[in-house]
Protein backbone atom coordinates (compact mmCIF):
# COMPACT_ATOMS: atom_id res chain seq x y z
CA UNK A 1 0.00 0.00 0.00
CA UNK A 2 1.87 3.54 -1.34
CA UNK A 3 0.74 6.18 1.39
CA UNK A 4 1.66 9.86 -0.64
CA UNK A 5 3.28 12.15 1.63
CA UNK A 6 -0.63 13.80 2.70
CA UNK A 7 -2.14 10.45 2.84
CA UNK A 8 0.34 9.13 5.37
CA UNK A 9 -0.52 12.73 7.24
CA UNK A 10 -3.66 11.44 7.20
CA UNK A 11 -3.76 7.70 8.14
CA UNK A 12 -1.46 9.36 11.09
CA UNK A 13 -3.44 11.91 12.50
CA UNK A 14 -6.86 8.85 11.67
CA UNK A 15 -4.91 6.46 13.78
CA UNK A 16 -4.09 9.06 16.75
CA UNK A 17 -8.28 10.18 16.38
CA UNK A 18 -8.21 6.34 16.91
CA UNK A 19 -6.17 5.98 19.86
CA UNK A 20 -8.00 8.73 21.85
CA UNK A 21 -11.31 7.35 21.17
CA UNK A 22 -10.33 4.28 22.70
CA UNK A 23 -10.50 3.18 26.31
CA UNK A 24 -7.32 2.56 26.93
CA UNK A 25 -6.78 6.24 26.44
CA UNK A 26 -6.81 7.29 30.14
CA UNK A 27 -4.12 4.34 30.75
CA UNK A 28 -1.73 6.22 28.30
CA UNK A 29 -2.29 9.64 30.04
CA UNK A 30 -1.36 7.57 33.18
CA UNK A 31 1.95 6.13 32.30
CA UNK A 32 3.17 9.05 30.40
CA UNK A 33 2.55 11.08 34.06
CA UNK A 34 4.10 7.91 35.59
CA UNK A 35 6.72 8.28 32.91
CA UNK A 36 7.39 12.44 33.15
CA UNK A 37 7.65 11.65 37.46
CA UNK A 38 10.35 9.17 37.19
CA UNK A 39 12.11 11.51 34.79
CA UNK A 40 11.91 14.47 37.21
CA UNK A 41 12.82 11.90 40.09
CA UNK A 42 16.26 10.64 37.53
CA UNK A 43 17.25 14.21 36.49
CA UNK A 44 16.94 15.03 40.56
CA UNK A 45 19.03 12.10 41.75
CA UNK A 46 21.73 12.84 38.54
CA UNK A 47 21.78 16.34 39.19
CA UNK A 48 22.77 15.25 43.33
CA UNK A 49 25.14 13.06 42.72
CA UNK A 50 27.01 15.64 40.07
CA UNK A 51 26.94 17.88 42.86
CA UNK A 52 28.76 15.59 45.74
CA UNK A 53 30.83 14.08 43.16
CA UNK A 54 32.32 17.40 41.88
CA UNK A 55 32.48 18.16 46.07
CA UNK A 56 34.83 14.97 46.54
CA UNK A 57 36.77 15.74 43.22
CA UNK A 58 37.52 18.90 44.12
CA UNK A 59 38.45 17.74 47.82
CA UNK A 60 40.68 15.29 46.22
CA UNK A 61 42.48 17.61 44.00
CA UNK A 62 43.20 20.29 47.10
CA UNK A 63 44.20 17.43 49.13
CA UNK A 64 46.56 16.27 46.62
CA UNK A 65 47.56 19.59 45.83
CA UNK A 66 48.66 20.65 49.15
CA UNK A 67 49.88 17.43 50.37
CA UNK A 68 52.53 17.83 47.29
CA UNK A 69 53.83 21.24 47.91
CA UNK A 70 55.09 20.27 51.30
Amino acid sequence: MAFTPRGQAMYFFEQVREFLKAEDGPTAVEYAVMLALIVVVCITAITALGSNANKVFSNVALNSAVGSSS
